[in-house]
């Protein structure tokens, strides 16, 4: 198994929309993604609470079956469809890709 593990910083306002309501809709985005998706085992999206200077906005916790899996995600048509709205959202990205 594949653990894929994004971190997001979100933009202030970004869509015309606030922070709060650009994560509640890549979360509706990311996590739509494991019923169309081949191979993603767990697509877990959560939005964090703590507002601290070091926290993130967003965790995408992700499982995939294998590495392939992992590749062929990231290409995968529904994947790129939402990276254009979570790209222009976002300010900062950090992962972590490892096997579990």
């Amino acid at each position: 198994m594949i653990k894929h593990i994004v971190t997001l910083r979100l933009k202030d306002q970004a869509h015309g929309n606030s922070k709060a309501e650009n994560a509640r809709i890549i979360k509706e985005k990311v996590e739509a993604l494991k019923d169309v998706v081949p191979g993603i085992l767990l697509m877990e999206v959560g939005i964090d609470f703590s507002k601290t200077d070091q926290s993130a906005d967003l965790v995408i916790n992700s499982t995939f079956e294998s590495r392939a899996a992992l590749d062929a995600y990231q290409s995968h048509p529904a994947h790129q469809a939402v990276l254009p709205f979570i790209v222009e959202a976002r300010s900062e990205r950090r992962l972590v890709d490892y096997e579990a």
